[in-house]
C-alpha cells in the first residue's frame, strides 16, 4: 500500500478516533457531571441526618417527645391535692386524671425545669382542666390559688369573740374553716352549717375518740361540744366536702396528734383522764404565758389534789360574748359549766384548742407547792405564792399597774 494510501487510512482512522473520542469525551462527561451532582446528594443526606440526629437526641436527653396542650388554659376550674410527701410522678398521674395537663411525661419535665418547684406546699389546689404543663407548674406555686387551708390559732374557739378593750373580733374555728372552704366567691361552707353539723352529727363519723364521746355527747347539741379536739396549726380541709366531713377531718388529725403524745397513759399518771388533761391544758394556754406553761400545770393539779376551786378568770370568760382578762364580781357569780368560781373542779369542757406545749405540761408538770399565781404586769410576768397572804400581795402590785382593770 502507497504512503499516501496509509496515510489517508491513518487519517480517516484517525478522525474516526477523534469522533470515537470525541464520543467517549462526550460519554464521559455527563458521567462525571452525575458523579458530583450525586456527591451533593449523598453530602446533604449525610447532613441532614446528623441533624435529625441530633435534634432526636436532644428530645431523648430532655426526656422523649412530650404531648401537651397549647395556649392558655380555659377549661373548667377542678381540686387537686398535694399531699404531704408526694412524688412527681403520682402528682403528674394524678393532674392527667384530672384533666389538668395532657401527659404526665410534660408535666414532669416542666416541673424539673422549673428551679422553684421544690417548694410545693399540700394542699388542695384550684386548676383550670388543660393547661399547659409549666403553667401549671406555676399555678401550683401560687398560693393563690390554695383553697381549704385553715390556720388555726392556739388558743381558738369555735365561736367568735370580741374583745373588750377594741373592736376587735377574734374570729373562731367556725368562721375559719367557713372562709377556707370558699372555691369561687360566695361558694363557701357557710358557719351556720358548720354549727349544725358539729352539734347534731353522729359522734363516731366525727372522729370524736371514745374517751371523749360521754363527755361531749352530755353537752347535747351544744355546737361547741367538740371544743379542745382540734389542735392548732395549719390544716387542709377539701372544699368539696361536706361540713361534717371537714369536722372530722380536723378532729381526727388533732386526736391522732394529742394522742401521739403520750396521752392516755399520761393522764392516767396525773390522776386524770385524757379528755380532763385535755380540759385542763387549755386553761394553761388561756391563762399561762409561755414559758410557765409546767407551774400553772402544777398549780392546777394542786388545787384538784386540796380540793379548792380553781377560780381561773378564762373560765368565767368563755361563754362571754365580749372578753378581756379582768372579771366583774357579777361574772363571777354565774353558774355555768365552765365558771370554776362557781363550780368545783375543772370545766366540764376545754374552753380552748390546747397546743401541744399546753399538752406536755400537763403531763410532765413543774415541781412545786404553788396554789396561786396572778400576771402582775402589763410584759406578762407571773408571780406564783403558796400561801394566800403571798397571794395577796401580787394581786395588789397586778392592781397597782393596771393589768385587773375592768373597761366593761
Amino acid at each position: 500500500m502507497s504512503r499516501d494510501a496509509q496515510t489517508a487510512r491513518r487519517t480517516g482512522s484517525g478522525g474516526d478516533d477523534r469522533d470515537r473520542a470525541g464520543a467517549r469525551s462526550g460519554g464521559t462527561k455527563p458521567r462525571v457531571r452525575h458523579r458530583q451532582t450525586a456527591v451533593a446528594i449523598n453530602v446533604t443526606s449525610v447532613l441532614l441526618c446528623v441533624l435529625v440526629l441530633g435534634v432526636i437526641g436532644l428530645v431523648w436527653n430532655r426526656g422523649g417527645i412530650v404531648d401537651d396542650y397549647d395556649g392558655k388554659a380555659e377549661g373548667p376550674m377542678t381540686i387537686v391535692e398535694v399531699s404531704e410527701g408526694t412524688s412527681l410522678t403520682d402528682l403528674s398521674n394524678q393532674l392527667v386524671e384530672s384533666g389538668v395537663v395532657k401527659s404526665s411525661r410534660a408535666f414532669i419535665q416542666a416541673a424539673n425545669e422549673n428551679s422553684h418547684s421544690s417548694e410545693l406546699q399540700p394542699g388542695f389546689y384550684r386548676l383550670h382542666q388543660r393547661m399547659k404543663a409549666d403553667e401549671t407548674v406555676e399555678a401550683l406555686l401560687d398560693v393563690e390559688n390554695q383553697v381549704g387551708t385553715v390556720d388555726i390559732p392556739t388558743g381558738a374557739r369555735f365561736a367568735d369573740t370580741r374583745i373588750v378593750s377594741s373592736s376587735d373580733v377574734r374570729k373562731g374555728i367556725f368562721s375559719l374553716i367557713s372562709e377556707a372552704s370558699c372555691v369561687e366567691d360566695n361558694d363557701c361552707v357557710s358557719k351556720a352549717d358548720l354549727e349544725r353539723a358539729a352539734g347534731e352529727a353522729d359522734l363516731a363519723a366525727l372522729g370524736v375518740p371514745e374517751w371523749a364521746r360521754d363527755a361531749v355527747a352530755a353537752r347535747g347539741n351544744d355546737p361547741r361540744r367538740l371544743e379542745g379536739l382540734i389542735t392548732p396549726g395549719i390544716h387542709h380541709l377539701d372544699p368539696q366536702q361536706t361540713p361534717e366531713q371537714m369536722l372530722a377531718k380536723l378532729v381526727k388529725e388533732s386526736v391522732k396528734n394529742y394522742e401521739d403524745t403520750g396521752l392516755t397513759a399520761s393522764a392516767d399518771m396525773v390522776g386524770l383522764s385524757p379528755y380532763e388533761l385535755i380540759t385542763a391544758a387549755s386553761l394553761i394556754q388561756m391563762e399561762s404565758p409561755d414559758g410557765d406553761f409546767d407551774k400553772v400545770a402544777r398549780v392546777i393539779l394542786n388545787r384538784l389534789d386540796e380540793p379548792m376551786q380553781l377560780q381561773f378568770d378564762s373560765t368565767v370568760n368563755y361563754d362571754l360574748p365580749d372578753q378581756e382578762i379582768a372579771t366583774t364580781d357579777e361574772d363571777r357569780a354565774r353558774k355555768t359549766a365552765w365558771n370554776t368560781y362557781a363550780k368545783e373542779g375543772l370545766p366540764e369542757t376545754p374552753i380552748a384548742s390546747p397546743s401541744i406545749e399546753a399538752i406536755r405540761a400537763m403531763e410532765d408538770p413543774a415541781d412545786g407547792t404553788w396554789l396561786y399565781f396572778v400576771t402582775v404586769d402589763k410584759e406578762g410576768n407571773t408571780v406564783f405564792s403558796t400561801t394566800f397572804e403571798e397571794h395577796e400581795a401580787a394581786i395588789n402590785e397586778s392592781r397597782s399597774n393596771g393589768v385587773l382593770d375592768s373597761n366593761r
